[in-house]
């Protein structure tokens, strides 16, 4: 991870050592880096310029659900990221933060009436329908307000992505899209809907993908229903391949952002001069994880060291409700000890305070360890604090963000107050 090492025996994030901020924040803190946040936007950014897409020509919209805080919001959107949303406070969220509603697209298979008239009355760029229903919704609302809703159908373009089956979407039995062989049908529809206006095709096949091979046959598939739908009279503007590329959690080689967005665009910029006279088409992309997964990490203190006869437990402050994937997927994430102990390792299983023998963070890692040592759970920017919940009405954790040798706290730490204030005693 760029911007997570240690310097003697100490973890650092870029010029800040992990233990001055657990002392002055406590844990467990969520902790961002803003130059590794910034290094990972810029690698899209900068692969589109380098093959001559201007801002008009490709848009980077930054996945939403990924890592929704404020600051990471505004920083990304400072730096020119628009934003894949999934509802609509993700939409409320993006405004608050000083996102531009022209640079946001709305996907997701359950969009409410409520949520399609909060988008339409900002204008966004386009909605990602996912259905025929959809559609005529979209349509009927659109024609009460008067406005004109921009739409891309989502395809289900039916490509393995070779990834777990909980991020995988875009095989025939999953949710998401409209079947590939529907799509024609779907299009025709939707261009004979008033108050509807057709300005692109979306894909977006799964999520942690370490190869581009199946972002490349879902882009030839969508290439093929973009001719054919030429030649109904549809033509389209842009093109949104989605997100997906992986991230290194242990010991994962994912493609590089640059060589598989050179691949993608050498295979457009064929296409299009051989069918179209070269004639541009706006490409869109929707990461998270690679831009996030990396950038942050889960802070947590040992609470008890438990030896037992076949298992040693590091129970520490942190636990599934704080960082739900490993309980969910079963996913990797490294442990680091913020401050190195010369001394033999042993075992652990990492595990939190919550009642149920499914909150574990790490299992059967080497760690040298005493009570009240800080633990570094690594890769935890993506997916962590945005699924984060209150079980055993425990508070989310506070985020930090950090800028060189200095942190600001973007998220208080909730306490047991914030999780009443909703309730009420009946009498």
């Amino acid at each position: 991870m760029s911007y997570f090492e240690y310097r003697g025996d100490t973890l650092y994030v870029e010029g800040l050592p992990l233990d001055q901020i657990a002392n002055q924040v406590g844990t467990p803190t969520y902790v961002y880096s803003r130059a590794a946040l910034t290094q990972n936007f810029r690698a899209y950014a900068d692969a589109c310029r380098a093959h001559g897409r201007g801002e008009s020509g490709a848009i980077v919209c930054y996945s939403v659900k990924s890592n929704s805080n404020l600051a990471v919001l505004n920083l990304l959107g400072q730096l020119g990221s628009g934003f894949d949303i999934v509802s609509g406070g993700e939409l409320l969220r993006v405004l608050a933060a000083g996102g531009d509603p022209r640079k946001v697209i709305f996907s997701g298979v359950g969009k409410s009436e409520e949520e399609i008239k909060l988008a339409l009355s900002h204008d966004i760029l386009c909605f990602n329908v996912e259905s025929i229903p959809e559609l005529h919704r979209l349509s009927a609302i659109a024609s009460s307000m008067g406005r004109q809703a921009r739409v891309s159908l989502r395809v289900n373009p039916d490509v393995d992505p070779k990834t777990h089956p909980y991020i995988s979407t875009g095989l025939k039995d999953n949710k998401f899209g409209i079947a590939f062989e529907d799509a024609l049908e779907t299009y025709r529809i939707a261009h004979s809907l008033p108050h509807i206006e057709v300005t692109g095709i979306d894909c977006h096949i799964g999520s942690q993908l370490l190869d581009d091979a199946p972002l490349l046959e879902a882009l030839d598939k969508v290439i093929e229903l973009v001719d054919q739908l030429q030649s109904m009279g549809i033509a389209l503007h842009h093109l949104d391949i989605g997100g997906g590329i992986g991230i290194t959690y242990d010991n994962e080689k994912p493609v590089a952002v640059a060589d598989y967005l050179a691949r993608l665009f050498k295979r457009i910029d064929h296409w299009r001069a051989e069918k179209y006279d070269g004639a541009p088409i706006s490409v869109m992309f929707e990461p998270g994880r690679s831009i996030v997964g990396n950038a942050g990490v889960l802070l947590t203190r040992v609470e008890y060291l438990k030896h037992g006869a076949t298992k040693n437990f590091a129970v520490v402050d942190a636990a599934m409700n704080d960082l739900m994937r490993p309980a969910m997927y079963e996913a990797w994430h490294g442990v680091q000890s913020v401050n190195r102990r010369d001394a033999t390792a042993m075992s652990y299983d990492v595990v939190g305070p919550v009642c149920e023998s499914g909150d574990w963070l790490a299992r059967n890692r080497q760690l040298t360890l005493a009570p009240g040592d800080l633990l570094a759970i690594m890769s935890a920017g993506a997916y962590g604090m945005t699924m984060a919940s209150n079980y055993n009405t425990r508070g989310r954790a506070a985020e930090v963000l950090v800028d060189g040798s200095r942190f600001s706290v973007i998220r208080r730490r909730e306490n047991p107050k914030d999780l009443f204030a909703l309730e009420s005693i009946v009498e």
